[in-house]
């Protein structure tokens, strides 16, 4: 076999590897992945969302093999997860009863794999697109949208959700959703990469799509419009439940009792609002208490509202089932209210069991799923009916699925949202965790209700803002008013199929684009 000339110099004087070292890249990887939180609740410093994946284009942009790209996306993942969702450790370490030990290694095994979202990002962006800022923003939007459905979906720490009070950005939230402020966040940054590098055309489009926000953030515009009735006086109960005693049963008494008496003096007002299972047993076994209730709230023309645990004894068939299903639920009763709605999106492993019938071949664990897991509502649910209002709910983790919440949100004149953070103590989780409740009611144009057990009990507006806020780990009250609104926003009538079909053509453009590039050229 001949070698030619190009071939032999090759070999003589092999190329050497472009870009940092290995190991110091992927340090800086992780810690760019690690400091994102920073830009997220409570601490705020949005900037941080720009500064982090502009660290990860930057790394990625030499020339390299697809293996380093792999890994250098892995290792931001890995970083991003670690510590994002660090309030995980809460969870399973205080009140899983796991070994600190154990707890951390799984915490490890989580950010290892959610970080395959960014290592599959970087290895796509190293090798089928060109390497600019334009392909890059749509390979952050996709695997942000593909969180919100793979495996289930674990849609946390999206880089819009660092916008939600930077009204010049966010702006673009009713017109296209979350993952609209996203990608123009993402361009941004590595735009201002390829500033750096003295290639400013990328900055073009990117300054014409921060013309757009900034005009609809100096515009205004009113997107959905107030009903013209008058706005409902509420009353947000936070019974503040340790998480160690809520489901004891010798403590479920007295756990109706707290919430009874928070109550009593606000009986009267348009609306009661309980949090995510209040009533910590099935409604069959609080029949007395909730008939109690029920007068109470006719008595006084008012409107209960609260989480429970629902056990569908019609749908049970002894033939064929071995239980009842059961259902994490809201429920309106009382003076001019009607309706139940069953939660559509369960926590894996917290709500129910995965593979269900794979335990089966496990004897200690055959039919396991069906006393552990709760099931699953339907996605085409009725809202409530409330004082001649059409109410949506969204239960405590699925506020975080932004066309799931859109769905909900669709003919309704206001939101709820029921929720018990206890799970995640004093970390940051609860505090995320509202922030994409801010983001909700911005994409929607619709005012949210938010019941806690410890908080972050609050009342929304349709801008996401925070009108009234009640303080976290206290037994207390939490009294405002709500407006109800009708229409549409943009996202409400299309959800994310713009953005969708938008970072669809342009990696297709990049795909097309790198092919036709001669080889041995470089699009970065």
């Amino acid at each position: 076999m001949r070698l030619s000339t190009v071939d032999l110099q090759k070999r003589l004087n092999p190329e050497k590897p472009k870009g940092l070292p290995m190991g110091l890249a992927i340090l800086i990887a992780w810690l760019a992945g690690a400091i994102f939180i920073f830009a997220l609740a409570p601490y705020g410093i949005w900037p941080v969302a720009l500064v982090s994946p502009a660290i990860l284009y930057a790394l990625l942009m030499p020339d390299m093999t697809g293996r380093r790209a792999f890994i250098i996306g892995q290792a931001y993942g890995t970083g991003l997860w670690c510590v994002g969702a660090f309030w995980l450790y809460t969870s399973i370490h205080v009140y899983g009863a796991t070994p600190a030990w154990l707890a951390l290694i799984m915490i490890a095994l989580m950010g290892l794999g959610m970080g395959l979202f960014h290592g599959l990002l970087a290895l796509v962006f190293n090798r089928m697109v060109g390497k600019q800022p334009l392909a890059f923003a749509a390979l952050w939007v996709l695997q942000e949208w593909m969180k919100t459905w793979l495996f289930t979906g674990f849609p946390w720490l999206f880089v819009g959700y660092a916008f939600t009070e930077q009204y010049w950005l966010s702006s673009l939230a009713p017109v296209a959703g979350v993952f609209a402020v996203s990608f123009v966040a993402i361009l941004l940054a590595a735009s201002a990469v390829e500033l750096l590098r003295r290639r400013g055309g990328y900055m073009i489009a990117t300054a014409a799509l921060l013309v757009v926000s900034v005009s609809l953030w100096l515009i205004n515009p009113q997107w959905t419009k107030p009903k013209g009735t008058p706005d409902l006086s509420v009353s947000l109960i936070q019974g503040n439940i340790p998480q160690d005693l809520k489901w004891l049963t010798e403590y479920q008494v007295e756990t109706l009792k707290i919430y009874a008496t928070l109550t009593r003096t606000e009986w009267g007002r348009d609306i009661v609002l309980w949090p995510e299972s209040s009533i910590p047993m099935f409604q069959t076994e609080a029949v007395g208490f909730i008939n109690e209730m029920v007068k109470m709230a006719k008595e006084t023309d008012t409107t209960w509202v609260t989480g429970i645990p629902y056990k569908d004894e019609a749908a049970f068939d002894a033939s064929t089932d071995k239980y009842p299903p059961f259902y994490n639920s809201v429920v309106a009763l009382g003076a001019q209210a009607e309706g139940l709605y069953k939660k559509q999106r369960l926590v894996p492993f917290g709500e129910y069991i995965p593979f269900e019938g794979l335990l089966d071949i496990l004897p200690n664990l055959a039919g396991s799923q069906d006393i552990m897991s709760y099931s699953r509502g339907s996605d085409q649910q009725s809202p409530l009916r409330v004082r001649g209002h059409n109410l949506g709910a969204a239960i405590c983790y699925e506020v975080a699925y932004p066309d799931t919440t859109r769905k909900n949100a669709i003919g309704t004149d206001f939101l709820l949202t029921i929720s018990n953070d206890a799970w995640f103590g004093t970390s940051a989780g609860p505090l995320q965790h509202l922030q994409m409740v801010q983001m909700r009611a911005l994409e929607n144009g619709r005012w949210f209700m938010r019941a806690t057990n410890t908080g972050v009990t609050a009342i929304i507006d349709h801008k996401g803002r925070i009108v009234e806020r009640a303080p976290q780990f206290e037994r207390t009250v939490l009294r405002g008013d709500v407006q109800a609104r009708v229409g549409n926003t943009p996202f409400m009538r299309f959800g994310n199929y713009p953005i969708l079909l938008i970072i669809a053509l342009l990696l297709l453009l990049s795909y097309l684009g790198k092919r036709e590039t001669p080889r041995g050229r470089s699009m970065s």
